[in-house]
């Protein structure tokens, strides 16, 4: 018989870690969103000592002695089972890393994320090598702890922090495969785009205000209740709070409409997932989204599969047209086709189309790989980087702000991160091709801004799983096979080569 006792004590303090987590999220959010620039500081070191809090709460001998009791007889229910041995992965990665370790990270990314925007501002890297240096530094000593407690290489260590398995290995193959697609397939869409009329461009400006009206009717009709989220200014697009308080954001250009529309279609494509997660299960691990890949297949489905087809676009046209006026033909269906399908090559990742944009993703993983197992220094990192844009793209950006500090990433200590872009939008793909098939009037509704259809099966499918089943479970569950690249390769195609 299962010792519930000690399987109760464990969810209990387990739901506590998760609310000291809920408390990080929103500082972090504010400090992205809302925070003064005097506020750097003070808000390392809270978020400091929440992570060391979180990491405290783990890694007590209660939780080794109630891990060991509840698993002699594990639970009979799927769910506990599963959140049992999350509970045991969880305590393994915090114990195999020292605590001060963890307070160290936490206050090395706080400072260096601040001064990486004056860098970024400036296009100068100089000023923030050194702080990226330290947290480079501490990564690789977390990475090298974690790597034996889990049986992994360092580098596939932090990839685990983000999508459980699948490692460098997986994802060197699968990006190998892709880039050889690439070399025939984007000059095939270039010379194809080419064939085509430009696109007509809207007489600007976009008043920001309207723009963000545009912004809050698209999430809102994609489904995201405000009652229970919130959307803001930032640096960088982004998703974040908890599951009950969301929070998105986006940045506005008085020039051009269509960054802060399409991030935050993005945005909420995280946030709802992260509303769709199982609520009998919060705060527990099996109640938590099923890894960043998976979460990056939830706002790429939306924003990159359903809302740049020509279904959702002939509703979003005249939405555009709604707020800005002026002509209409910059926002009729196959013009907005032309403005949000076109290939170019680029140097900015989150401006890219999506021919691309595992182009950026393969760079960045290559030149992250290389920095932790320390064959890339650090202050050769603006090189190194121009020479893989060069090999993937045939381009070498102006300057470092267009070049290595365009992401907050790796100045936020994010290792292991990257991969997860093309392997949600992989996963996107696979999984838009099966809904299409099965769920009815999906593509109707679509033509109206309606994305529920998808949303509800998505809900079924992916949501309300949580972390019940890994990466490739959740895929094969919903489409029948593990994650397939060639369903993406065959959406490319059909969107840009017409075949």
């Amino acid at each position: 018989m299962t010792d519930t006792t000690a399987y109760d004590r464990l969810t209990a303090r387990f739901a506590r870690i998760a609310t000291i987590d809920e408390c990080a999220s929103m500082l972090g959010w504010d400090a992205a969103a809302m925070m003064p620039p005097g506020g750097g500081t003070a808000r390392g070191d809270q978020l400091a000592v929440l992570a060391g809090l979180s990491h405290a709460e783990v890694i007590v001998p209660q939780v080794a002695d109630d891990l060991a009791a509840a698993e002699v007889a594990p639970p009979e229910d799927v769910w506990a089972a599963a959140n049992l041995r999350l509970m045991r992965h969880a305590h393994t990665r915090a114990t195999a890393v020292p605590a001060d370790l963890v307070e160290a990270r936490a206050r090395a990314n706080s400072h260096c994320e601040k001064v990486w925007r004056e860098a970024k501002r400036t296009s100068d890297f100089a000023l923030v090598r050194p702080h990226l240096a330290e947290v480079v530094k501490l990564v690789r000593e977390q990475a090298a702890a974690l790597a034996p407690a889990l049986g992994l290489s360092p580098y596939d260590a932090l990839m685990d922090g983000y999508q459980r398995g699948i490692g460098a290995a997986d994802v060197a193959s699968i990006f190998g495969a892709y880039e050889s697609f690439l070399m025939e397939a984007l000059p095939a869409a270039e010379e194809r785009q080419a064939r085509l009329p430009p696109p007509i461009e809207p007489a600007g400006p976009f008043p920001i205000p309207a723009q963000e009206a545009v912004c809050r009717l698209v999430s809102e009709r994609m489904g995201l209740d405000f009652d229970h989220a919130r959307l803001d200014r930032s640096a960088h697009p982004f998703s974040g709070g908890t599951r009950t308080d969301v929070r998105i954001t986006t940045r506005y250009d008085a020039a051009d409409y269509t960054q802060a529309v399409m991030a935050v279609i993005h945005e909420t494509g995280h946030a709802l997932y992260e509303r769709g997660l199982p609520a009998a299960r919060a705060r527990q691990p099996v109640g938590e989204a099923a890894g960043m890949a998976i979460h990056e297949s939830q706002s790429l489905i939306v924003e990159m599969q359903a809302c740049r087809d020509d279904e959702y676009l002939s509703w979003l046209g005249r939405v555009l047209h709604r707020a800005f006026g002026g002509d209409a033909a910059p926002y009729q269906t196959e013009n907005l086709g032309r403005v949000f399908r076109r290939v170019e090559r680029g140097f900015i990742r989150v401006e890219a189309d999506e021919m691309t944009y595992p182009a950026h993703v393969i760079m960045r993983f290559r030149l992250e790989r290389a920095l932790i197992s320390g064959n890339l220094a650090v202050a050769d990192l603006p090189g190194a980087w121009n020479d893989a844009l060069r090999e993937l793209l045939g381009i070498v950006p102006p300057d470092d702000a267009k070049g290595c500090l365009q992401d907050i990433h790796w100045y936020d200590g994010a290792f292991g991160y990257f991969p997860s872009y093309t392997l949600g939008a992989m996963s996107a793909a696979q999984l838009m091709a099966v809904a299409v098939d099965r769920v009815r009037g999906l593509r109707t509704a679509m033509g109206i801004g309606d994305l529920s259809p998808l949303i509800d099966w998505l809900r079924k499918q992916v949501h309300g799983r949580g972390s019940l089943l890994g990466f490739n479970d959740l895929l094969t569950e919903a489409t029948g096979q593990a994650l397939n690249p060639g369903f993406f390769q065959a959406h490319l195609r059909r969107r840009y080569l017409g075949g």
